[in-house]
């Protein structure tokens, strides 16, 4: 792993800004496209990884990591796949969390499924990880087993525990799915209050083409959030917690329990004006937006120039010069035919 953030020229160390003025400060990164679940909304059960030699290594993606920091980019974000499957993923945040004591990056977190997050916890917190996203959409275990097909709910619970032992906060990213988990919201609300976890709710989207499995349809399932969020404010007082981030959740407090609820509505209600993010796939795809096919390929510019971190830099700001003003995801909701035909588990989660 490198020892020091990626040379920037004189005079370009400005922020990353797009086309329509929007600063780029948010980096989410695929580390793995593999798994050890298979979600319904997320991937099909005979899902094909993509042939190793075609990954970033871990250093190809501290490099990438680095050059977006030494551009302004505040937050990093890992994801898979799993990212906790990936060996060496620790040596990875250990050498990422360089930026974090140099001041130049204000958080360093991912996004699990919680299946290792019990034996994970203790040294994401050591690599000054403060918290984490856990991906849960039921509280049932059959109901668990069903959704992600392989998984084990009390291994996330497990996991849970560990990450609020060893002093993280715990959001869960809870995929909304008519009449499969809408009975559970509420109960998640106050499960989650009495925990202290933060809970966001997520509209499905259209990546990859995955209907048909196990009967799951994304125009069946789809459950637009405006709708749940009025029923839920027949129980539950939500309060406005402020102006809103560049992130995607429109987010209110739950005033009988305390926590955070949010809300993302790609498909319903668009807040791509705010976008602050791009993503990286675990193959070195530069997405500059979910909702779009198009990406920019880094991995070529990696492999040939590996001691010259220019061509880099320069490739990362033409890629954001191109980024889309808005996605597609509400031309038509949840069709069957995906917007974006990557899956999910290769763009990030």
């Amino acid at each position: 792993m490198a020892n020091g953030p990626p040379l920037v020229p004189a005079g370009d160390a400005l922020p990353l800004v797009d086309g329509f003025g929007r600063i780029i400060s948010y980096l989410r990164v695929s580390v793995t496209d593999r798994c050890n679940w298979r979600c319904l909304y997320c991937m099909s059960e005979a899902v094909t990884f993509v042939p190793r030699s075609e990954v970033l290594s871990l250093e190809e993606i501290e490099r990438v990591c680095s050059a977006f920091v030494a551009l302004g980019v505040r937050t990093l974000r890992l994801t898979g796949g799993e990212p906790l499957l990936r060996r060496g993923i620790l040596t990875l945040m250990r050498a990422l969390s360089r930026h974090l004591e140099s001041g130049r990056l204000d958080e360093l977190t991912l996004t699990t499924n919680g299946s290792q997050l019990a034996d994970a916890a203790a040294a994401l917190a050591a690599c000054g990880v403060r918290r984490v996203n856990v991906s849960l959409d039921t509280l049932d275990p059959e109901r668990f087993r069903r959704i992600t097909r392989w998984g084990r709910l009390d291994r996330v619970l497990d996991g849970l525990a560990a990450a609020q032992a060893a002093g993280l906060a715990i959001k869960l990213n809870c995929v909304a799915l008519k009449d499969v988990n809408e009975d559970e919201f509420d109960r998640l609300i106050a499960w989650c209050g009495e925990r202290g976890f933060d809970l966001t709710l997520i509209e499905v989207m259209p990546l990859g083409d995955i209907d048909g499995a196990d009967g799951f349809s994304r125009a069946r399932q789809f459950l637009p959030l405006a709708q749940v969020r009025e029923r839920l404010a027949r129980r539950w007082t939500l309060e406005p917690v402020g102006p809103r981030t560049g992130g995607p959740a429109h987010t209110v407090r739950v005033r009988e329990t305390g926590g955070r609820l949010g809300f993302i509505t790609p498909l319903s209600d668009n807040f791509c004006q705010s976008c602050n993010r791009v993503r990286l796939t675990a193959t070195g795809a530069l997405t500059l937006c979910l909702g779009r096919a198009e990406a920019v390929e880094l991995r070529p510019v990696l492999r040939g120039c590996s001691d010259d971190d220019r061509p880099l830099l320069t490739a990362l700001r033409n890629a954001i010069a191109r980024k889309p003003e808005a996605h597609a995801f509400g031309a038509a909701l949840c069709p069957a035919r995906s917007v974006a035909g990557r899956l999910m588990n290769l763009t990030g989660g």
